[in-house]
């Protein structure tokens, strides 16, 4: 693996840590607490995701000291996994019924929940008047939305084929598609999401965490990734959701302040 690929990784994810300034622009998009139509959500969900994608790959140009440990932490972690890689992949015998399952697995937690799921909390939170539900929907779909644009662009550029590719396992830069996991970013923004949210309830970021990391683990097993596209995978996801939250929660702060300063 090359150590510049996991560098700008890591450098990346951990300029997300820090808050987005509070700027009239990100105000403007700022989700009510009230029940939008389509279409004045659709055009602030589309406004956010634009500042948050600028945010993130500029976020290397901005980072502070206390970010850095996250740096070296990660990208540590994953290059200790890329180097055993070729090893820890054949941890399980791989056999049709192991890898069959494991897709089955992957398929429920990452693709056929994440968007029920953030559905499901808007239209609950509408049907009730639940502000908080609305919200962790609405911020929930803007993350997987993030972790699809942020994993269309790190897989080509990494190129990584798959555990399960007919020829040259674990080559990077060959058209491969394989790092980071799409699976475990999705599964891991959405349960920082979740988690975030919900924090008061102790319980909340155990269920949703652990959901997450079963889909991340199916993956392993149904030989679509490495351990290291899951880990790479559920640090993008984790980041990115609370990155959303944070963000949100900043200028939900600020427009309070100037609401009562007036």
């Amino acid at each position: 693996m090359r150590p510049t690929l996991i560098a700008v990784l890591c450098i990346t994810l951990s300029g997300m840590l820090r808050a987005s300034e509070q700027d009239d622009a990100r105000d403007r998009v700022f989700y009510p607490g009230d029940t939008e139509h389509v279409i004045p959500l659709a055009r602030k969900l589309t406004g956010n995701i634009l500042m948050d994608q600028k945010a993130i790959w500029t976020s290397p140009f901005h980072m502070d000291h206390n970010a850095a440990k996250w740096w070296l932490v990660l990208g540590a972690a994953t290059a200790a996994l890329i180097a055993t890689d070729q090893h820890t992949i054949t941890t399980f015998e791989n056999a049709p019924t192991q890898v069959r399952v494991g897709n089955d697995i992957s398929k429920i937690g990452a693709v056929y929940t994440v968007i029920p799921v953030v559905a499901g909390f808007y239209t609950v939170g509408a049907m009730v008047n639940d502000s908080k539900a609305r919200e962790t929907g609405v911020l929930g779909g803007e993350a997987l939305l993030d972790g699809l644009i942020v994993q269309a662009v790190l897989k080509p550029a990494a190129g990584r084929n798959r555990p399960n590719a007919a020829h040259d396992k674990q080559e990077w830069f060959e058209g491969g598609a394989s790092f980071p996991s799409g699976h475990t970013i999705a599964a891991f923004a959405l349960a920082s999401v979740v988690s975030h949210e919900y924090s008061e309830h102790k319980w909340v970021p155990f269920v949703a965490y652990g959901l997450a990391t079963v889909t991340g683990a199916a993956r392993f097993t149904a030989q679509q990734h490495y351990a290291s596209d899951i880990l790479a995978g559920g640090a993008v996801g984790w980041f990115i959701g609370r990155y959303v939250f944070q963000t949100h929660r900043d200028h939900a702060r600020h427009i309070h302040q100037d609401e009562t300063t007036r």
